[in-house]
Formats: structure tokens, C-alpha cells, sequence
């Protein structure tokens, strides 16, 4: 079952003795938060795993380590999933670790070719249940052009595994010339976004809660590697893209402002959100900047090709709602600004707690 946030910091080392739970920076157990996708996850990252594990691949802040091997160049990435329920409007967790992955690597703007898939099964999972996850998983990756090559499966004690834990890795090959990265990201350079934001959290929480809504929001759980090779074969030039995963995109932006070094300023009003979404956040006390998607990106491409990136995801299925969101400015601050219709801007921050645990 799932804690609220004042309950997950009852674990904490009553000797640290802070009085305000969202101030907290040394936590001496992990929490739902450090999952969130934001500040607390940074954190692990500097603190424990980055020094941990150092090495050039690893230190570029992407959704995919690029690699090369005999002079080709290589897209690498894992990702666990973890979501609850295992079925939810518009998909399911095998549906999602597909999808996950898949557009991990096409960030990246690697072509996906093989994933792997590891699960971790609680005792008592219903044999039905495990095939209907295992028939979305061999569907989706049939419509992403990938095959699954190797696996594992590991069987834990009833209560330990929440039904089950998918792991999937990929590798992609990059087949052109361009370097997207958020470090390529530039003055100058103009922020798309593909459609509507907040839809998959949202549709896992009301499904979690037992909201019922007049209107039923279906995640965006979708892959987008078809419209990314759309953007590259057409030669639009694109910086930086990312997948508006956990943190939503408020944390995408915070994350690439801080390793190109740049300000970036964000339209609050040129933000798609559909009204259900809107209402839902509203009702629920929740952000939808911060709120998961997993069917929605940003492109961040030069000024000239903006228009053309525009006409192209407006043909594509998933980019019937794409929009100019922003723009990249000259400034000696890495932040993000988020500026409202009558013109005041506010600093966009990274979450410190957990809005809504277990989504992906």
C-alpha cells in the first residue's frame, strides 16, 4: 500500500532532528522520494552512485550512453519499472517497459534494435495475469521494430514483489551525423513539445484512487521512435530531445538547463494541458508540470528549423497538438523560467518530495 509523504519520513533518523520534511537533504534511509525522478534522485546520483561508478560513458547526462565500437556509433540504456496497478487506461506495465526503453534510446536518437527483459515476480501472481503482460510486451515490441534477446526471471516470497518488477535494456545504433545531447543545446534555439502533458499520471492515479471522473483520461503510454526518425530523415536539426517521463516536464527542462548551461524560458500559457488533466490536478492538489508522461517529448532545434519540426509532428499520430513552448536565452544562469500570462516568471524547481510514487 502506498504512504503519503509525511509517512515516509517517519523512517529517518530521529537524531537528524529537522522539523520540516521537504527541507531535507541528508536522509539516512531511502524514501519514496528518491524515486521521484527529482531533487532526491539527483542527489543519490551525485552522492552515491556517479562517484561510484565514474567513467566518461556514464558522465553525460542522457537518457543513453552513447558508445563506439569499430567506429559505429552505439545507443545503451536500462530502465525498471515498477507502476501500480499493473493495468491502467491505456496500458499496462509490460506495454510501459517497451515503450520505456524504446524511447530511451530514440532520445538518443538511436535507432532501437534489441531490448532485454528481466522480471522479478511475487509468489501468488496469477499465471494469467503474467501472459496477458508478456502479450502486451511482444505486441508493442513488434510495433517498435525490436526484438527482446535475453532475459531473466527471479521468483520472491509473497508480499515482497507487489505482483512484478520488469527491468528492460536496449541497444540502438546511430546511423547520422547529428549530435543530440542536451550539452549541444544553444541561445538562440526554440523548445517543441508533441502534445499534451499529464495524461499518464493522472490516468494511474485516478485509476489507484478510485476517482470516477465524468470524462475517462487514457495514459499517453506510446513509442515515439517513429516520430523522431520522421524529424531526422526530414533533416530538421535537433539539439536535444527528451521523453517527459518521471518529474514530467518540469524536471526534462531543469535537467538539460543544467548540463547545456543555459536559461531557458517557458511560456506557461503555449503548455498544452487537456481540461480532464487540468481538472484532475486541480482536485488532486498536483502540478502537471511535474506530472509523468510516457507518449510526449520535447525537441529543442534551432530557431530556423522550428517551423519544419512543427509541420512534421502535426502529420504524425503522435504530435496532432505540438507547440512552441519556449525558447533558449543568453544568460550566465543554468535555470528555468516559467512566465504566465501577465508576464511574471517564477523559477522552475526540482521536486523535492514524491507527487505520485510508483507511475512507471
Amino acid at each position: 500500500m502506498e504512504k503519503s509523504n509525511i509517512n515516509n519520513h517517519q523512517n529517518i533518523n530521529q537524531t537528524d532532528n529537522f522539523c520540516c520534511p521537504v527541507s531535507l537533504q541528508n536522509y539516512s534511509v531511502i524514501t519514496l522520494a528518491h524515486g521521484s525522478g527529482g531533487r532526491l534522485t539527483y542527489q543519490l546520483i551525485q552522492k552515491i552512485f556517479g562517484p561510484a561508478f565514474i567513467n566518461p560513458e556514464l558522465d553525460t547526462n542522457h537518457d543513453s550512453a552513447i558508445l563506439t565500437l569499430n567506429n559505429q556509433k552505439l545507443a545503451f540504456t536500462t530502465d525498471s519499472y515498477t507502476v501500480s496497478p499493473l493495468f491502467f487506461p491505456g496500458g499496462d506495465i509490460g506495454k510501459l517497459a517497451i515503450t520505456g526503453t524504446v524511447n530511451d534510446l530514440a532520445m538518443a536518437g538511436a535507432r532501437p534494435l534489441w531490448l532485454s527483459a528481466g522480471f522479478i515476480i511475487e509468489e501468488g501472481l496469477p499465471v494469467d495475469v503474467l501472459t496477458q503482460i508478456v502479450e502486451s510486451m511482444k505486441h508493442t515490441a513488434k510495433q517498435a521494430g525490436v526484438n527482446i534477446v535475453t532475459g531473466d526471471t527471479k521468483v520472491v516470497d509473497k508480499g515482497k514483489g507487489d505482483g512484478v518488477f520488469i527491468n528492460t535494456s536496449g541497444i540502438g545504433i546511430i546511423e547520422h551525423n547529428q549530435k543530440i545531447h542536451p550539452s549541444q543545446v544553444k541561445a538562440g534555439d526554440v523548445v517543441i513539445i508533441n502534445g499534451d502533458i499529464g495524461r499518464h499520471g493522472i490516468a494511474i492515479m485516478i485509476k489507484r484512487s478510485g476517482l470516477q471522473l465524468e470524462s475517462a483520461i487514457q495514459s499517453d503510454c506510446a513509442l515515439l521512435n517513429g516520430l523522431v526518425f520522421e524529424l531526422i530523415n526530414s533533416g530538421v536539426e535537433i539539439h536535444c530531445m527528451r521523453d517527459l517521463t518521471r518529474g514530467g516536464l518540469a524536471t526534462a527542462l531543469i535537467e538539460i538547463s543544467r548540463t547545456s548551461n543555459t536559461l531557458m524560458t517557458i511560456e506557461e500559457a503555449n503548455v498544452p494541458v487537456i481540461e480532464d488533466v487540468k481538472s484532475a490536478c486541480e482536485l488532486l492538489g498536483l502540478d502537471p508540470l511535474y506530472v509523468a508522461n510516457e507518449g510526449r517529448m520535447i525537441a529543442i532545434v534551432p530557431e530556423k528549423h522550428c517551423s519544419k519540426c512543427l509541420d512534421i509532428m502535426k502529420k504524425h499520430k503522435l504530435g496532432l497538438d505540438p507547440a512552441v513552448i519556449g525558447s533558449v536565452d543568453n544568460s550566465s544562469e543554468a535555470r528555468v523560467l516559467l512566465r504566465n500570462s501577465l508576464g511574471t516568471t517564477r523559477i522552475l524547481e526540482m521536486l523535492t518530495g514524491e507527487q505520485l510514487p510508483r507511475i512507471c
